[in-house]
């Protein structure tokens, strides 16, 4: 089996490439990445040298190179996008160049070589936003979109045009729509690797308006370990829900991080709230618990915990 991977030197591609090549000693992998300020080779210095792994550096709008890194692949696995959100309020046109024209590029090039599996990894941005007062009410594989920030609206895109593929040419693809990811890899300008290395020199905690707003968070090999199942045994043509079963807000997300390090809580900032800021995500991932047997294997605690032995054993004082 050899299966591109595009964005792999980001933080969740990564994160799965090394678990695959760990799981599965046959499998090759061929890693496409533009290097973009989020990718990161030095988040694949243990596989490198294997020679099951390849790295090509380009970008996914550029035809030529994607036909080069998907000739002879059997799988694609599509993790490539501009993914911050205020960064995407400040400049839209780099997330619909890489996260749509890119997405077309990938779908037209795979259904021309014959691929067997293409993956689409999305967002729960998608959805838009719940209410802070039903804590009951979450997404799921049929709630409507109603994205609400440039980034969402660009990942929303995505997906439509993966499910065109799928209507339009009987296309053998799946999509998953992942909450809030953390863990090793992961660029500080998210909301816990932020906290985290802002703690570790006493810097302030940027928290958003008032810090009630609410995300579900999910360990990123939990993510991977999702992902890996619906490539080999999930529906083509279906869409799955991950979830984390873990909703934070700002505040407890930076309460957390402050009391396992040991910092005083006056670091905790109050900054003006972003633009359109969605008040709460919230995943049901009901369908691949039953249908794949996926659930989350790391509560949020150990995998803060984690995380934190992660960027501590970076941190240069």
């Amino acid at each position: 089996m050899k299966i591109l991977v595009t964005g792999g030197a980001g933080f969740i591609g990564s994160n799965f490439i090394i678990y695959m090549m760990g799981k599965y000693p046959d499998y090759k992998i061929v890693n496409l990445d533009k290097l973009t300020y989020a990718g990161n080779l030095e988040n694949l210095k243990s596989v490198e040298n294997d020679p099951r792994y390849t790295f090509i550096c380009g970008d996914i709008c550029d035809k030529k190179i994607v036909q080069k890194a998907m000739a002879g692949c059997d799988m694609v696995v599509h993790f490539a996008a501009e993914s911050h959100v205020d960064r995407s309020i400040t400049g839209p046109a780099i997330f619909i160049q890489t996260n749509v024209i890119g997405t077309e590029i990938l779908l037209e090039t795979a259904l021309e070589l014959g691929i067997k599996r293409f993956h689409h990894i999305s967002t729960d941005e998608v959805f838009g936003t719940l209410s802070l007062l039903n804590l009951s009410e979450k997404f799921n594989e049929n709630t409507p979109y109603s994205p609400r920030s440039p980034y969402a609206a660009s990942k929303a895109s995505s997906d439509h045009l993966v499910r065109a593929f799928i209507e339009t040419y009987n296309f053998p693809a799946t999509i998953s729509n992942c909450t809030n990811n953390y863990g090793p890899f992961q660029f500080p300008e998210k909301i816990i690797p932020l906290f985290i290395t802002n703690a570790f020199e006493n810097k302030p905690l940027p928290i958003y308006g008032q810090g009630q707003a609410v995300r579900d968070y999910l360990y990123v090999v939990d993510h991977c370990m999702a992902i890996d199942l619906i490539l080999h045994k999930g529906k083509i043509g279906e869409t799955y829900c991950i979830g984390g079963d873990s909703e934070k807000n700002g505040l407890e997300i930076a309460d957390t991080i402050l009391d396992l390090l040991d910092k005083p809580k006056n670091l905790k900032t109050f900054v003006t709230d972003r633009k359109g800021h969605d008040m709460r995500y919230a995943m049901d991932h009901s369908k691949i618990t039953n249908e794949l047997g996926w659930k989350p294997s790391v509560d949020f605690t150990e995998g803060i915990n984690k995380t934190i032995e992660w960027y501590k054993s970076k941190w240069k004082k």
